[in-house]
């Protein structure tokens, strides 16, 4: 049942990584399972120590190098922050992102743009959108009180 599962996987990763011009690797199926397994907004370093795990010999070029085709093949989004390192969230839907200043967390928010009218300026269109807030959550925001 597992290696069904996994198969089904590779097969996804492959052909978007085939339509998006670069060529199916263990190390790419690797980091891409790094993301999917725990989907916490890492940093590009903290995906390297986790590919270590299982992957030894990976190096910190190759991760770039993953993150990079995995982002350009729209497999991973990079979450921006001000000041602060680039994150990879392998979460593909529209969403939004809630940053804790409390403990630096990042996590996923439902949002629907539609339920909010944006004024575009005349003859843009929008193919993507970014919210993010900023604030604690429940856990930082118990602390304090």
């Amino acid at each position: 049942m597992q290696k069904v599962k996994r198969a089904k996987k590779s097969a996804v990763l492959d052909k978007q990584l085939t339509a998006g011009g670069y060529r199916f690797t263990s190390q790419r199926q690797h980091v891409y399972d790094v993301l999917m397994g725990k989907r916490d907004h890492p940093t590009a370093e903290e995906v390297y120590l986790r590919s270590k795990l299982g992957k030894p010999e990976i190096s910190i070029a190759t991760v770039y190098n993953c993150l990079d085709a995995l982002v350009k093949c729209n497999l991973v989004k990079q979450v921006k922050s001000e000041r602060v390192a680039v994150r990879y969230c392998p979460n593909m839907k529209e969403h939004s992102h809630f940053y804790c200043e409390g403990c630096g967390m990042v996590h996923d928010v439902d949002y629907k743009p539609t339920a909010h009218q944006v004024q575009l300026p005349p003859g843009f269109q929008a193919s993507q959108y970014e919210l993010s807030m900023r604030g604690l959550c429940s856990n930082c925001a118990n602390k304090r009180s």
